[in-house]
């Protein structure tokens, strides 16, 4: 069988289908007069409730389940600054993965503000139609000034899901890995290749976790970082992350690249550019024993899984599906969301953050974890419910959740909001309102 040309069968079916999200009533509409409740003059009363206190805009609205998906097309997947028109395919179809998978209305919002500060100005103009935000596909170091930036003046959840989605399915990953070799986060000796948005908010969350950033090495498209490196000044006033994490890790002042990071390392975690060749085989021989590769780089790993293993690695995580352990944001975002919006929740916080990641890893454990299953797969909605649930209660503990309610309440309002659209979709594809049109039906032929 030859080669599948997914993009030339995603182009057509896109031609097909002129989007993959659309607009559909949830109230029943029975005859015209019934616009007179939900249109003028009944909508007064709702409006008329919203103005004395605009919290209730999550009650009576869509806003209590609508997020948006808002890029400036600088960082798109593997494609580069593409703009936002060209970026708009990309944020649908994470619209419609936040559906499917957990019950979030979200929309794709592309805007022309480049200018960190006229991106921030949308954001906040558009604030009151949406209960969460997910910033997504935006160029690094902006991408951090802007998350840090909005999470500070708005008053609903905002989420990166290239820092903090990737981040999040690593630590899940990195967690249960470790319980396989029999080793400590708080003891191994992590080298992190790359230092864009998803090694910087990797290690992070991974310090967060316990692990010791003096047991960190983090390599650049320049080397490995550390204090006396040319670039500091440079680093301080461009990309103050990364000139921060050059500071608090590496503290041996070792230099070189990636071979050198990766000597008596136990676990390599690369988030770099697309490989084969990116990690060689026989630097994977100079890792500590049972050693632990990550290889998220897509569409192609920096080493091929069964190189990094005929190197000796004891289990290795990339971010395709059709290798084992998929280091895949959508077992985060969806859950997350679905979690923060349930209980109305104001902020996106650290501690949330890593209930999700240990509500993944929980998961997985309870299923059985092994070498080629760290992380549980896409297919698995009850983890989708178990790690909404734990963000829920995360909010609500630490005082920025909007309602409080009950474990019960949580995991049937949870559980019916993951499972709906799973019903609605074997519905529609059942009386055709969805139609198989040729291109899909033959979409690998």
């Amino acid at each position: 069988m030859g080669r599948i040309d997914w993009y030339e069968i995603s182009r057509r079916i896109h031609l097909d289908y002129k989007g993959k999200i659309e607009v559909v009533p949830k109230v029943p509409v029975k005859t015209l007069d019934d616009f007179a409740i939900y249109y003028t003059p009944g909508v007064a009363g709702p409006s008329k409730a919203i103005t004395s206190d605009k919290d209730l805009s999550f009650e009576y609205t869509l806003r209590w389940n609508y997020a948006a998906v808002i890029s400036d097309g600088t960082r798109v997947l593997g494609l580069g600054n593409i703009g936002p028109e060209a970026g708009l395919p990309v944020m649908e179809g994470k619209a419609l993965l936040f559906k499917y998978l957990g019950g979030v209305d979200a929309i794709p919002l592309v805007i022309n503000a480049r200018d960190p500060e006229k991106f921030i100005e949308v954001v906040k103009a558009v604030e009151p139609s949406f209960g969460a935000i997910n910033l997504e596909d935006i160029e690094s170091p902006k991408c951090f000034y802007l998350l840090e930036k909005l999470n500070e003046i708005l008053e609903i959840p905002v989420w990166h899901d290239d820092q903090q989605g990737t981040a999040l399915v690593t630590l899940a990953g990195l967690l249960n890995a470790l319980k396989i070799v029999g080793k400590k986060l708080d003891q191994v000796r992590i080298a992190f290749i790359g230092a864009g948005a998803a090694n910087l908010a990797a290690i992070k969350y991974i310090r967060l976790a316990g692990a010791d950033p003096k047991k960190m090495i983090v390599v650049d498209s320049k080397g490995i970082l550390h204090p006396n490196r040319k670039d500091m000044e440079i680093l301080k006033e461009k990309n103050p992350w990364k000139y921060k994490v050059a500071h608090e890790t590496n503290p041996e002042g070792r230099t070189g690249g990636i071979p050198e990071a990766l000597k008596d390392a136990d676990v390599v975690i690369a988030a770099s550019r697309p490989g084969p060749g990116v990690i060689k085989k026989e630097w994977i021989k100079l890792m500590a024993d049972d050693p632990i590769v990550f290889a998220e780089a897509n569409p192609v790993p920096e080493i091929w899984p069964w190189e990094a293993k005929e190197a000796g690695a004891r289990i290795v995580a990339t971010g395709r599906s059709d290798f084992p352990n998929q280091i895949n944001n959508s077992l985060g975002f969806p859950a997350v969301f679905r979690g923060v919006l349930t209980v109305r929740a104001r902020k996106m916080t650290d501690e949330m953050f890593l209930a999700a990641a240990y509500a993944i890893a929980r998961y997985a454990e309870k299923r059985g974890i092994h070498e080629e299953y760290i992380v549980p797969t896409m297919e698995e909605s009850e983890m989708y419910v178990e790690e909404a649930i734990a963000v829920a209660e995360k909010a609500m503990e630490i005082g920025v959740a909007r309602r409080k309610l009950s474990r019960s309440e949580l995991e049937e309002e949870i559980r019916e909001e993951v499972y709906k659209p799973k019903k609605f979709m074997a519905i529609a594809l059942g009386y055709g309102y969805i139609p198989l049109r040729e291109s899909y039906t033959r979409r690998t032929g």
